[in-house]
């Protein structure tokens, strides 16, 4: 039996210990800045809206689908919430319910073209994005919608709980959700099943099409959520959605290393992206520039992309060298069975010890020929 190696789980959480040698980095690099409570806020906060996202866009990809409409159905809901309350007069909550039907109804749209029409869902979705940027321009008109002012809409996102803005709780919520529907319920082990294989899945009962479609309004009904979230935080926006979708894919793509390796997950993909909000805030406070962040989150996706193939990779070879091993384990087994059958046949002691069979002719009492009787007689 081989001894095990000390990997102190650098294959699962290899991302905590990252996370903790960039607080140390930054910490003794910039300590007057960076070791703050306001900084823990602002990390908290900002990289809320970002991690709903990457969640929004974690359910297709477990079901094998990309939705590259989620940020454009952010900024969709983020001025619908925002025109009917301060155009339109509505309230609150009537506001966000109709807001975030329109997320979902854009799933709906996404899931018809994906599963009926069979279009492949990057194409789909890549088309329903440029679509929905001109939904948008058509609600907002020429100028974009000032944010609505009552106390309950500010209230929504920005009261306070222990220091941190209540935005950072309903994204630990979401998770909770997403983490007990995906890993807990038949629900969520049929969208995997469909992802990982949907022949075999098929072939086993699962309505792989009708799963398919569920994971694109789901995606899309979070979305929505990230939306009036969003403009309840900020203020409502016509350019921020597609900023949104290189960091989320980015989260997706390192949380699947992470926890779960080769699965996309929803606890890896929350700490991914703090991870990289992290190293975003402390680079920032280093360097003084803005453009940082679009370069960290794109080498980090090309990184995360990158290692998650080597892994898989690397899997695939594994597997194949001990299904080649036990196949070898096995032809030899077959051979020496083969084997113990033809000694018997020859007159040799068979494997049990009790020497050949003896025919119904065969006489234990006759004598060999070249015994001494014989040659006497």
């Amino acid at each position: 039996m081989r001894p095990r190696k000390l990997t102190l789980g650098m294959d699962r959480f290899s991302g905590l210990y990252l996370w903790v040698a960039l607080i140390i980095l930054f910490g003794i690099w910039v300590p007057s800045t960076f070791l703050t409570f306001s900084t823990v806020q602002s990390v908290a906060s900002l990289q809320a809206i970002t991690a709903m996202t990457g969640l929004a866009i974690l359910v297709p990809l477990l079901a094998g689908q990309f939705d590259l409409s989620v940020g454009a159905t952010v900024n969709l809901t983020t001025i619908v919430v925002a025109c009917l309350q301060s155009r339109s007069g509505w309230a609150m909550w009537p506001a966000i319910g109709v807001a975030v039907a329109s997320g979902v109804a854009v799933g709906g749209i996404n899931a018809f073209i994906v599963v009926r029409l069979r279009v492949s869902s990057f194409i789909a979705t890549l088309g329903m994005a440029t679509v929905l940027t001109a939904v948008i321009s058509i609600i907002s008109g020429p100028s974009q919608p000032l944010p609505p002012s009552s106390i309950a809409w500010n209230n929504l996102t920005q009261t306070q709980v222990f220091g941190i803005q209540i935005v950072f709780y309903y994204l630990l919520a979401l998770a909770v959700i997403l983490w007990w529907m995906l890993d807990h319920t038949p629900a969520g082990r049929y969208i995997s099943a469909v992802g990982g294989n949907p022949e075999a899945a098929r072939l086993s009962g699962v309505r792989t099409n009708r799963w398919a479609a569920i994971s694109l309004v789901v995606s899309a009904g979070v979305s929505g959520v990230v939306g009036i979230l969003y403009s309840s935080l900020n203020g409502p926006s016509l350019t921020f959605g597609p900023t949104l979708l290189l960091p989320a894919f980015a989260a997706a793509f390192l949380g699947s290393t992470q926890f779960r390796p080769g699965r996309f997950n929803v606890w890896g993909t929350v700490v991914a992206v703090y991870i990289l909000g992290t190293g975003i805030q402390g680079m920032q406070l280093v360097t003084g520039v803005q453009w940082i962040s679009d370069m960290f989150n794109g080498v980090a996706l090309i990184i995360a992309v990158a290692f998650a193939v080597w892994r898989q990779t690397a899997a695939d070879a594994s597997r194949r060298r001990a299904l080649s091993r036990r196949s070898k384990r096995r032809s030899l087994a077959d051979g020496a069975s083969s084997s113990g059958g033809v000694a018997s046949e020859s007159g040799q002691l068979d494997p049990s010890g009790n020497g050949p069979p003896r025919g119904p002719d065969d006489d234990v009492s006759r004598t060999p020929a070249n015994s001494p009787t014989s040659s006497s007689s």
